[in-house]
């Protein structure tokens, strides 16, 4: 029924929107034409009509209610004028009112199930408008700025329904400079945004607390454990979640902390390089380390760019099983700004990878010197 198809777009929040009432009637009439014209050139008027009687079906996943009403009427009434003003073998009337009856049956079915659609839609309205909302206290919107850095930065979390997702970051200006959090969550659902949650919560008030990066991660990894315990009582799955904290103050050195997380890139004078830092274990297991957390320094100047991520860039894989190769393309965007430069990362892995929607959720940063020193 090519009348009534059309490219179903969706706003922000994706919901569909449905046709105008000129474009709902110009499809109806057009299948209509279409099936008058193949029934008289077949000369099966009447059975061609039962090709009508999907039509209200068609509107009610597409269209408004009114649309929907509208669409089983005429339907129902064509069919029905069709059959009995143009019967001429009496003997097939039984057939004919079955017919009808089926065509005004399925016409109030498709209305009922416009309602139903149209109410689900409006539900999930609600949901992702709350979520939206969540969102913004939750994870900070980019760019951010403090008297020591300038964040930018894309995120998008896998799954549609949801505005926030395993992945985290966000940036806390302390008494000792500015703290930089980005980090993943191991697995996906509602309880792995649950550990992002403790984990963000942990940052902001600890951020201002501890004066040292270690007793910072301390922290972070007994909020993680906490809410593990938790977990385990409500049936949920433990999680550990692998995170990057990055101190910047006015020296011309940074502090890095890496627990099991993806390493940072500096771009700096034309080159990519990796700060060096110990990996460490992620937040939740500490008590499995061998070895105490250590800050990692590494130079910092005004004019370089630290890049962070999380896997779900450097794990993209293309439809050959090859991984996004970060450092080479970092290589290739160097001329790009910080603000530009998160956008581009990403919209390359996703031609990389050959998909429309992302395979994780993603978090790219860049993080500068503010233009305030």
């Amino acid at each position: 029924m090519t009348g009534l198809r059309r490219k179903r777009s969706t706003d922000a929040l994706g919901t569909i929107e449905p046709p105008g009432n000129a474009e709902t009637v110009v499809g109806v009439l057009s299948v209509t034409v279409l099936v008058e014209v193949l029934g008289v050139l077949s000369g099966s008027e009447v059975w061609l009509l039962g090709l009508l009687v999907f039509l209200p079906g068609t509107a009610s996943a597409l269209c408004t209610v009114q649309q929907t009403k509208f669409v089983a009427a005429w339907t129902t009434v064509f069919v029905s004028l069709t059959l009995f003003l143009r019967a001429g073998d009496s003997a097939r009337w039984l057939d004919r009112s079955l017919l009808v009856l089926l065509t005004l049956a399925l016409g109030i079915a498709s209305v009922y199930a416009c309602h139903r659609r149209i109410a689900r839609e409006q539900e999930m309205l609600r949901l992702r408008s709350t979520a939206a909302a969540m969102q913004r206290h939750i994870l900070h919107p980019l760019p951010l700025l403090t008297d020591d850095v300038l964040v930018n930065g894309v995120y998008e979390p896998v799954q549609e329904d949801r505005l926030v997702g395993g992945d985290i970051y966000d940036v806390v200006a302390s008494p000792w400079g500015t703290r930089v959090l980005i980090g993943d969550v191991q697995g996906k659902g509602l309880a792995a945004v649950g550990a992002a949650f403790a984990v963000i919560g942990a940052f902001r008030e600890a951020a201002h607390r501890e004066a040292t990066l270690t007793a910072l991660v301390d922290a972070l990894d007994a909020a993680v454990v906490r809410h593990n315990s938790y977990a385990e009582q409500t049936g949920d799955d433990e999680r550990f979640v692998t995170a990057l904290i990055i101190g910047v103050d006015a020296g011309t050195e940074a502090q890095i902390v890496n627990c099991g997380h993806v390493p940072p890139r500096l771009l700096d004078d034309g080159a990519v390089t990796t700060p060096p830092v110990d990996p460490g274990v992620p937040l939740g297991l500490a008590e499995l380390a061998v070895e105490p957390t250590t800050v990692g320094w590494f130079a910092f100047p005004a004019g370089a760019t630290l890049v962070l991520t999380t896997d779900g860039l450097t794990e993209t894989r293309s439809r050959d099983g090859a991984f996004y190769p970060v450092d080479e393309r970092l290589a290739k965007h160097l001329g790009l700004s910080p603000t530009e430069l998160p956008g581009a990362l990403h919209e390359d892995a996703r031609a990389f990878a050959g998909y429309d929607r992302p395979q994780d959720d993603v978090a790219v940063l860049t993080v500068r010197r503010s233009p305030r020193h």
